[in-house]
This record gives structure tokens, C-alpha cells and sequence, in this order.
């Protein structure tokens, strides 16, 4: 994680990204819709399992695209949440809470899905 933000970033064909250029345009679409999916899924299962005290990390996780889409970074971007860190792993006085990450870890098993649906739909 990023000094002072908390994310993860979602790829779409990290072992391809060298053949990527090679690949038709509707097939980096379908990746990209797929990899969208699956970081909206991410941030959505965050925001009905982060700690909520004032709400703020709870409203403030959102996602970035990066790479036309075949890139995601979910989590908190901006610098005054520089806390989501402490909440998800924890400091000496306050317990973990982790949201980010078992979130990312319950997606892990749709996203191959996915990205394989997608393709599919698009070679049909």
C-alpha cells in the first residue's frame, strides 16, 4: 500500500499485458467490463463491512481506472483518509479491522469467471 492510502489495484491479464496490443478492441472492452465488475463488486462489499464511525470510509472508497480500464485501484485515494490503513491493519492500541482485503479475497474466485464470461459472450 501507498504511504498514507489504502488500496488494492484489480488487473485484467497481467501475464498478457505484452500481447495485449494484439488482442481486438472488443476483446479489451469485454476484459475491461469484466474488470469493472469485479471492482465494483470489491468496493461495494467494503462499504457494508467497513468500520463505520463517522462514515467516512464508508462513503470515500471508491475506485480508479487505469490502462483503458484493465486496471482498477479500489480502496481510499485521497490523503485525508490516510487512517483507512490503521483501520485495515491495525495499530498497537486498536485491533485490525480489515475490510479491503477480504473483500478483494471473496472476489478473487469470480473475477477469473468473469473475464472468462466476458470473452465468451464476445466470441459467440
Amino acid at each position: 500500500m501507498a504511504r498514507g492510502r489504502a488500496h488494492v489495484t484489480i488487473t485484467g491479464l497481467a501475464r498478457l499485458r505484452g500481447r495485449l496490443e494484439d488482442l481486438p478492441d472488443d476483446i479489451k472492452r469485454a476484459l475491461a467490463r469484466a474488470v469493472k465488475e469485479s471492482a465494483e463488486a470489491v468496493r461495494d462489499d467494503v462499504k457494508r463491512t467497513v468500520a463505520v464511525n463517522t462514515g467516512n470510509l464508508q462513503e470515500k472508497v471508491d475506485i480508479r481506472y487505469q490502462e483503458e480500464g484493465l486496471v482498477a485501484q479500489v480502496g481510499w485515494h485521497d490523503q485525508e483518509d490516510y487512517y483507512a490503513v490503521f483501520v485495515e491493519r491495525g495499530t498497537r492500541s486498536q485491533a485490525a479491522q480489515p475490510s479491503l482485503m477480504p473483500a478483494l479475497e471473496r472476489e478473487r474466485g469470480r473475477y477469473r469467471a468473469r473475464l472468462t464470461e466476458e470473452v465468451r459472450r464476445v466470441l459467440r
